[in-house]
Formats: C-alpha cells, sequence, structure tokens
C-alpha cells in the first residue's frame, strides 16, 4: 500500500472520530450503559456538555415520562451535586412483583453546591431506572439546564422521525427489544443497585465520566486498530526487501 494510501486511510480515521463523537456533546442527552431492554432495568447516564464561556452549569432538572412511568429510580449520588427527587400520584396504580405502586417519580434535580460544570467540561449523571416498559421503542425526558449567569436552557422539543432535529432536542432514550430474563450487564447491574448492591459510587461515577457510546467507540476502535496493522506490515515488508537488496550489493 502506497504512504499516500496510509495518511489518507489515518486522516479518515481521525475524521470518524470527531463526527462521531461531536454529536454526543451537542446538548443533553441520555444514553444507557449497554442497553436498555424492554422490561428490564437499565444505568442509563444523562450527558450534559457546558455550552457557554462566560457561566457555569449549576443545575439540571429531568423530567421522568408520565405517560410511561417508572416503578424505580434511583440517581447515583456525584460529588459536588446535590440531589431532589419528586414524587407524584399515578392515575393508575402500577403493579411491579405483585404489589401495586400508586406514585412514581415526576422529576429529578441536580444542583451544584460548588463550581458545576465550568465551561469546557462535561458532566454524566446515572439513574438506575426499571422496570421499562413494553409497549413503547424510547423514552423522552424533557430537561432543564441552568447556568451561573441565571440563563436558562429548556431541552423539551421532543425529536420527529422523518424531521430535521430541533433546536433544543428532549433526551430520548431508546428501547432494545426485550432479553430473554433481561439478563444483560446493564440489567444485572441495576438489580444491583437496586438490591443494595456494594458498588462503589466513586468507582462508578469516574467509569461514567469517560464512558462513550459504545457504537462510536466500536467503530472507531476498529478503524484505527485496522490502520495501525496496514502499518506496521508496510514496515516490515520494507525492511525485509531492504536487507535483501542490502545483501545483494555486498555479494
Amino acid at each position: 500500500m502506497k504512504a499516500s494510501r496510509l495518511v489518507a486511510v489515518a486522516a479518515a480515521a481521525g475524521t470518524a472520530v470527531l463526527a462521531l463523537s461531536a454529536p454526543a456533546f451537542a446538548h443533553v442527552t441520555v444514553q444507557p450503559e449497554g442497553t436498555a431492554a424492554k422490561g428490564g432495568y437499565a444505568v442509563v447516564n444523562f450527558r450534559v456538555p457546558n455550552e457557554r464561556d462566560n457561566a457555569s452549569t449549576t443545575k439540571l432538572e429531568v423530567n421522568f415520562p408520565a405517560d410511561h412511568p417508572l416503578s424505580s429510580v434511583r440517581p447515583q449520588q456525584i460529588d459536588g451535586w446535590k440531589i431532589e427527587i419528586t414524587k407524584g400520584k399515578l392515575a393508575e396504580p402500577l403493579e411491579v412483583h405483585g404489589r401495586k405502586i400508586s406514585e412514581a417519580v415526576t422529576k429529578v434535580t441536580w444542583t451544584a453546591d460548588g463550581q458545576g460544570i465550568q465551561p469546557g467540561f462535561i458532566q454524566q449523571f446515572p439513574v438506575s431506572v426499571g422496570a421499562l416498559p413494553e409497549d413503547t421503542d424510547e423514552l423522552v425526558f424533557k430537561a432543564i439546564q441552568t447556568y451561573s449567569n441565571k440563563e436558562v436552557v429548556r431541552w423539551i422539543e421532543v425529536p420527529q422521525k422523518g424531521a430535521e432535529e430541533p433546536d433544543n432536542p428532549a433526551p430520548v432514550l431508546a428501547l432494545s427489544a426485550a432479553a430473554d430474563g433481561h439478563g444483560s450487564a446493564a440489567d444485572a447491574k441495576a438489580a444491583s443497585k437496586e438490591s443494595g448492591g456494594s458498588a462503589d459510587a466513586k468507582t462508578a461515577g469516574a467509569t461514567a465520566e469517560v464512558a462513550e457510546p459504545a457504537d462510536s467507540s466500536d467503530t472507531t476502535a476498529r478503524v484505527l486498530g485496522i490502520v495501525g496493522i496496514v502499518i506496521g506490515v508496510a514496515g516490515v515488508a520494507y525492511g525485509v526487501l531492504a536487507g535483501r537488496r542490502r545483501t545483494a550489493s555486498d555479494a
């Protein structure tokens, strides 16, 4: 493979990293750790970037869907943030594990008791949720972001299929098909938290801070891996060929 071709492939790989990463940092989003299967439990991260150069994000309010109430919502504690959970009465009680639930979480509010999310930084807010509904393909969480200069950004516009993305889209959690026994890794992790598992909150939080969507990171890793292999093979071949030429010249 010619050197110019290798450079082109490497450049394309670099572009892929930027292209795949950029959408996740454009606005408030929600992503599951692993998958969010219908009927199961999952740990989801509300990812909040600071889009201002002269102010910090000091408050995040996430409203939970009233049309598909969740019987269990457990936010993870995060250093530097106070958490307030708001509950409301359900029009129709939910039956969970043989018992009826008459109220559910309607909103979770995180308020910074320090500097908050400073310009140029991003913060993730992990929440264990479930049981996820089985009669819909997605859940919409309307969010409100407040800055230290009192500016408020409302991420409440529901994206419509076939239409352009709105200016302030609400975070949307895509639900995958129900797994047999709901036995995904994320489901197991969420179940551990539900049962009072001994997972270290600070460690889990640190993991969430650096986590990227699985599809983008896997794609990028594969592209860069292929580029590295091709470059390595080309280097070895060139070295062998050069050695043979020197041997022939010496003879």
